[in-house]
């Protein structure tokens, strides 16, 4: 079973805290089933956008779910990200939006290979 998707939020966020990261819940999606997607900001001129993984991925154990990034290249502006998630929520108002600020560019989640 699915952990529901304001539950896995407030622990990403809570995580992220405690590592020493500031994460902030940006947009409140649907609580059950609502799409996560993470813009992580390295405050450098870098960010990165990460979203669910396609379905197709297998799912290592004990991980709720697995994230990709939605763009090619490893960075983007932090402009062009922000235009890439309202597209998103265009698209899928149900979903959440969590921001990282992280120097050191971590994003706290399961990534898929």
């Amino acid at each position: 079973m699915r952990l529901r998707s304001d539950i896995f939020v407030a622990a990403l966020i809570r995580r992220a805290e405690v590592e020493g990261a500031v994460a902030m819940l940006r947009r409140r999606g649907a609580a059950e089933a609502g799409a996560v997607f993470i813009k992580l900001d390295r405050l450098d001129g870098r960010a990165a956008v990460y979203g669910p993984a396609p379905q197709s991925e297998a799912m290592p154990e004990g991980v709720d779910r697995l994230f990709s990034k939605v763009h090619k290249g490893d960075w983007v502006e932090p402009a062009e990200a922000e235009a890439r998630l309202k597209r998103e929520i265009m698209f899928d108002p149900d979903l959440w939006f969590i921001e990282i600020e992280d120097r050191d560019g971590r994003v706290f989640v399961e990534l898929a290979a």
